[in-house]
Parts: C-alpha cells; sequence; structure tokens
C-alpha cells in the first residue's frame, strides 16, 4: 500500500474556498489513479473527484462540477483539490484514496490506500 498524508483542511464560511493536498509518501504504482472521497457525519463516504497518473483525464461527482478542481504534481507525487464556493453541505471529512490502473473509478472499494482524512467545515 501507499502512505497517503491529507492537508489544507479547515473552517470556512459558505462561499470560500480552501486547498486540499495530498502527499504520497512511498513509492507509487507506475500506473493509477489518485482521488478525493468524502464522508460527512452520519452518511456513507462518497466519490468526490479522482485524476489519472498517466493523462489528464478526471472525473467529478456531479455535486461538485463547476466548484472543484483536482490536478496533481507527479514530480513530487502531491494531489490537490481546490474547492471554491464552498457549501455547508460540502462539510465532510476529506479522504485522498489511490487505486493501481487507469480506471477512473467512483467506488470506494477499489481503491486500495487511504489517508487519514482531514476535516472541512463550511459555516453557514
Amino acid at each position: 500500500q501507499v502512505q497517503l498524508k491529507e492537508s489544507g483542511g479547515g473552517l470556512v464560511q459558505a462561499g470560500g474556498s480552501l486547498r486540499l493536498s495530498c502527499e504520497a509518501s512511498t513509492r507509487t504504482p507506475n500506473t493509477y489513479v489518485i482521488g478525493w472521497f468524502r464522508q460527512a457525519p452520519g452518511k456513507e463516504r462518497e466519490f468526490v473527484s479522482a485524476i489519472k497518473s498517466i493523462s489528464d483525464d478526471t472525473k467529478y461527482a456531479d455535486s461538485v462540477k463547476g466548484r472543484f478542481t483536482i490536478s496533481r504534481d507527479n514530480a513530487r507525487t502531491t494531489l490537490y483539490l481546490q474547492m471554491n464556493s464552498l457549501e455547508p453541505e460540502d462539510t465532510a471529512v476529506y479522504f485522498c484514496a489511490l487505486k493501481r490502473g487507469v480506471v477512473l473509478s467512483t467506488q470506494t472499494g477499489a481503491y486500495e490506500s487511504w489517508g487519514q482524512g482531514t476535516q472541512v467545515t463550511v459555516s453557514s
């Protein structure tokens, strides 16, 4: 498994922005997909966005399209999530996750490595 660590969470007012980062501290596979999931209190973990390591192909949940942007820095094996126009409904713990291969899966079970998560709280 790849060790992942998220950072950048915090408290922000509705309409504000945050940028999350995820750094891999161990070697990554040759080809992989890395992405973000989130889990709000009392709810299941849900897909937010993912990106391939070998291209700029991305996928977003409908709820964040147009507001969130995923990007990566392969040289440093760092993943980012720029979150704009935040809403109280975006409040959750955000997890970074990685899977081998090239399929942009939205399923939590497809991902093999997970970070510990970072809390994002959006106040109204």
